[in-house]
């Protein structure tokens, strides 16, 4: 599907989750920042890479992209994701 539709980014962001699921995370992370970078960037990939990195003991590399990722947010308007990746980035730093 995704090679049909090569700018879906639901379908993208959809891979990302199944591969991270796998354990694939490299490949994982690679969509992410694929839609991360996305003009304009979808926003739920950002919590989506900062979980993932999260557990994957990458904290710095978390905060990281919650920081640009409440950015993006903000810049689409979207006050709930960016409260969310807040209260996420708070909780890394404790």
């Amino acid at each position: 599907m995704l090679a049909a539709e090569p700018s879906d980014l639901f379908l993208r962001y959809s891979l990302a989750m199944e591969l991270d699921k796998e354990g694939q995370h490299d490949r994982s992370l690679s969509e992410v920042a694929t839609l991360m970078n996305w003009e304009p960037p979808y926003v739920p990939a950002f919590f989506m890479a900062a979980q993932q990195l999260a557990r994957l003991n990458r904290t710095d590399e978390a905060r990281t992209a919650l920081r640009s990722g409440i950015d993006a947010a903000r810049a689409a308007g979207d006050a709930h994701a960016a409260g969310e990746m807040s209260e996420f980035l708070a909780a890394l730093a404790e």
